[in-house]
Order: C-alpha cells, then sequence, then structure tokens
C-alpha cells in the first residue's frame, strides 16, 4: 500500500513532466494540461526534489532534458501513450452501446446467427457483438454483457436462466450413414469411425464417458479425427467424416435441416444445463436486458 500510495501521489507530476518533456516547453505543457506555467514548473521542482535529480536544464526562454529527464521520459513516454490508448477505446466502446454476448464459436454460427434476423426484426436499435473464445471469460472484467455457459447453474457473482438441458447423442451425415450397414447395437457404432472434441479449456465429455453412461465400461475406441473446436466438429461431420458428439440444443435444427441425422435414442442427459448468464454485481443495461429475454423466449418455442 505504501509503495501504491506514492505511485499515485506521483501521478500528476509524472503527467506534467511528460508533457514538458515532449512539447520542450512548460508553457506549451502548461496550454495542454489547462494549468498555469508556474503550476507547471510547480510539479517539475517538486518532482526533481522527490527524485533528488535536476530532470531539465533551464535557460532564457528554453528548457532541455538533462541525461536523467531523457531517461525518465523514455520509460514513462510508451506507458503513458498506451495508456491513453485505452482509456479511448474503452470510451469508443461505451459510445458504441453495442451488446456483447460471450459464446462458443458453434453457438454462434449454427444456434445464433440463423436467428440474428429475429432479433434484427423485433429489435432493430439494438447492435449485437459476438465474442467467441476457446475459454469462459470473466464476464465483469471483459465488460462483457451475457455469456452462454454449460453446467449446474451455480457459478459464484452470476445470474443465470436455464436455455434446455445438456443433451448429448450421436450425429452423422445422411451420406455417412446411408454408405454403412445398420447398427444393431452400441458396440457396432464403438467400431464406427469417431470425430473427438478436445476443447484446450473448457472440460467436455469424451466418447469414452459416454459409452460408460451406456454401459460399456473401459471399451476401446478407434483412433478417429481429433479437433479442438466444436464448429469444426459439426463441419466434419457434415462432411462425411464420422459420427460426432451432437449436442442437442445446437444440432436440432440441422437435423430439421438434414445436414444431420441424429441417433437420439441413445441420447444421455447429462445432468447439466445450457444457461444464459450475466454479472450480478451492476443491473443489466436495458438493451442487455432485451437481448436476454429475446434469447430467452427464442429458446422456448
Amino acid at each position: 500500500m505504501q509503495r501504491h500510495s506514492h505511485l499515485i501521489q506521483n501521478a500528476r507530476l509524472i503527467i506534467v513532466f511528460e508533457a514538458a518533456a515532449r512539447l520542450q516547453s512548460f508553457t506549451r505543457a502548461a496550454d495542454e494540461l489547462n494549468m498555469q506555467q508556474p503550476s507547471v514548473s510547480a510539479a517539475i521542482r517538486q518532482l526533481e526534489e522527490h527524485l533528488n535529480l535536476r530532470l531539465f536544464k533551464r535557460s532564457h526562454r528554453r528548457i532541455e532534458l538533462t541525461r536523467a529527464g531523457q531517461r525518465l521520459f523514455a520509460d514513462i513516454a510508451q506507458p503513458l501513450g498506451s495508456l491513453e490508448e485505452s482509456l479511448a477505446s474503452i470510451k469508443q466502446q461505451g459510445a458504441l452501446d453495442y451488446v456483447t454476448l460471450s459464446t462458443s464459436t458453434a453457438f454462434s454460427y449454427y444456434w445464433l446467427m440463423p436467428r440474428v434476423p429475429d432479433l434484427r426484426l423485433h429489435h432493430p436499435d439494438i447492435d449485437l457483438r459476438m465474442l467467441n473464445s476457446d475459454s469462459d471469460p470473466e464476464l465483469a472484467q471483459d465488460d462483457i454483457s451475457l455469456g452462454i455457459r454449460i453446467g449446474k447453474g451455480d457459478w459464484v457473482g452470476y445470474e443465470c436462466v436455464k436455455l434446455a438441458e445438456e443433451i448429448i447423442y450421436p450425429v452423422a451425415s445422411p451420406q455417412f450413414i446411408g454408405s454403412l450397414e445398420d447398427l444393431s447395437g452400441l458396440e457396432d457404432l464403438s467400431a464406427r469411425r469417431l470425430i473427438h472434441l478436445e476443447e484446450p479449456v473448457r472440460p467436455r465429455p469424451t466418447w469414452s464417458q459416454w459409452f460408460s453412461h451406456h454401459g460399456l465400461d473401459s471399451i476401446a475406441l478407434p483412433r478417429g479425427l481429433r479437433l479442438n473446436d466444436y464448429a469444426l466438429v459439426l463441419q466434419a461431420a457434415v462432411s462425411g467424416e464420422g459420427y460426432a458428439f451432437g449436442w442437442d440444443h445446437i444440432v436440432r435444427t440441422m437435423i430439421q435441416r438434414r445436414l444431420l441425422v441424429g441417433l437420439t435414442d441413445w441420447a444421455w442427459h447429462t445432468g447439466n444445463g445450457v444457461h444464459l448468464v450475466w454479472p450480478n454485481d451492476r443491473p443489466l443495461a436495458p438493451k442487455a436486458e432485451q437481448v436476454r429475454d429475446w434469447i430467452v423466449a427464442t429458446t422456448a418455442h
């Protein structure tokens, strides 16, 4: 705390020094900072006394950085510039007034994008920003309005509403299934070409766990395609590369469009749910509330 206290006390002096060093003038620094020139001079003297170093060589109507002043200016110019850019970016984000939704790539591509026209129809004044990542960011820290999460719904610091149960069953393209003999049981499926999801951060069920749930423990699975993004898994399944996990809330429309066939008789109800979440440390903005209510209403249909 003592160190931070010194930083806070000296921040104003550093800002005054940076302006004077960059502009090579106490007068021009005063104009830029909306100060009086004597106040700039006094701030520089205070900083020099604190450091016990001369930062400027002063002459009639001219100032010049000392070697110590050059070192200090070189050290602070870039961080202060980055801070200025960051503040400008944050201010711009606030001015844009969009609603940010954090989702997986697959949810955005296969569930959300086909429904965006309906959102635009009912809420034409809302700009939606979809943030896709391979992890689940902290919404409050990253200034994200809403997120989609799979779990028990007990996340600390969040409110949530369940959109659907987590239900998983095998899916494959009609062409791939049509090229094979009919499956007589799970043992037959275990011998077929499987597409594996290996996400690097999010914990996701595996084929071994799926077979175990259906009573086939320690089954030897064939080698198959392994991908680290579920959108790629579904694209591989549509392309006829094998059987993939089908999360019901995502693949349902793909099955209706005959892009995939779902083996729903072998569905696994994991006990988890698909939730829409938002931070509970602040009220939702009105437009974020509208997007939340739209998503809830859409999934109820």
